[in-house]
């Protein structure tokens, strides 16, 4: 796999359950921002911020249909499209049908700007996944993708356990047996979940034969508690691990001032005071805040990729310079010493 200089071409290596190997680069890329979440985003924009992505080293590309309503996957072919099929790494998501409708009708208009018309409809069963990845290779341009990760059937996502659990039940039913089959037929080389919070990702760890997770703000400097049972697990198993949202949806990428989200809400006193104390022992060893934030979950060895938004080619170039940044050993000890982070996780090399 081709790379550049620099902390965020390093690759780990995973190797499937059916014996395949994969690369991540340990800096990847979460295509939400390429579908224009939140805001707008120019054709010129997402290109020179994949342009950057690219040329800072970044291999593995992560994508989904929920991305503006397929916008993602679309402008990801054109800039995959001359590039060599084995030079990167490409995940998206399934459990999702996307319905033309009328343009008022289309789905998350709060999240979402400037998008195709399109309403999602969630299928988890064996054709809906079928389908669902049949239109994601169109959109994509490509005739086989590396991982498709089962999206959204979490508790977060569904509001309650139960109608999490019945959406498990449903793709276990039938888009697993799809996803088997594919893997299988070498159509896909991994499959996974991509879930928002750590107990679903044990679920489905427990009940199916998964080569990776990627679970969204569950493993950074504000919350650890998968160490209890999921990263165990994973590790165990060989199972990878992509850690999304590592600055918990901004925090810890902003620190805490006015207008700073915890978990796409304001911050709770406690999150706060808590990012204040971290804040101000990353200053006392002269490493900003994001830097630590963004290297912390690479500590452990079953995480095989961080990937962190970017909304603009700036900021693509921000994350890879901060995977540079030299941070001392003797952070992570004071931050277990005074108990900001727990104890076990590993510290990052």
């Amino acid at each position: 796999m081709a790379t550049a200089n620099g902390r965020s071409a390093r690759v780990r290596k995973l190797v499937t359950s059916r014996g395949v190997e994969l690369c991540f680069t340990e800096l990847g890329f979460g295509g939400g921002p390429l579908g224009n979440l939140y805001r707008p985003m120019t054709e010129k924009e997402a290109r020179l911020t994949l342009e950057t992505i690219w040329a800072c080293g970044c291999r593995y590309f992560d994508t989904a249909p929920l991305y503006g309503l397929g916008l993602s996957e679309t402008r990801l072919n054109g800039f995959l499209r001359p590039k060599p099929r084995d030079s990167y790494l490409i995940s998206t998501k399934v459990g999702r049908l996307l319905d033309i409708c009328k343009p008022k009708e289309r789905s998350l208009q709060s999240a979402f700007f400037e998008t195709p018309s399109r309403r999602e409809r969630f299928d988890y069963t064996y054709d809906g996944v079928m389908r669902s990845l049949e239109f994601s290779l169109e959109r994509l341009g490509l005739d086989a993708v590396d991982i498709v990760f089962v999206h959204d059937a979490d508790i977060a996502t569904r509001s309650s356990k139960e109608a999490s659990s019945s959406h498990l039940c449903d793709f276990m039913n039938g888009g697993y047996r799809a996803l088997d089959e594919l893997r299988v037929s070498g159509t896909i080389k991994a499959i996974g979940a991509a879930v928002n919070d750590r107990e679903t990702a044990e679920q489905f760890a427990r009940v199916g034969e998964f080569d990776v997770f990627l679970v969204a703000g569950r493993y950074t400097l504000l919350d650890q508690d998968a160490l209890t049972n999921l990263l165990p697990l994973c590790a165990e198993r060989g199972v990878g691990v992509v850690v999304g949202g590592p600055f918990n949806s901004g925090i810890l990428a902003t620190g805490v001032k006015a207008g700073a989200h915890y978990e796409y809400g304001p911050p709770p006193d406690g999150v706060k005071e808590r990012v204040r104390r971290i804040q101000q022992i990353c200053k006392a060893f002269k490493v900003k805040l994001p830097e630590a934030a963004l290297r912390f979950p690479l500590g452990h060895p079953a995480v095989v990729s961080v990937i962190p938004g970017a909304q603009r080619a700036s900021e693509a170039k921000r994350n890879a310079e901060m995977m540079c940044a030299k941070i001392p050993a003797a952070l992570w000890r004071t931050l277990k010493d005074e108990k900001l982070i727990r104890a076990e996780a590993p510290a990052p090399r």
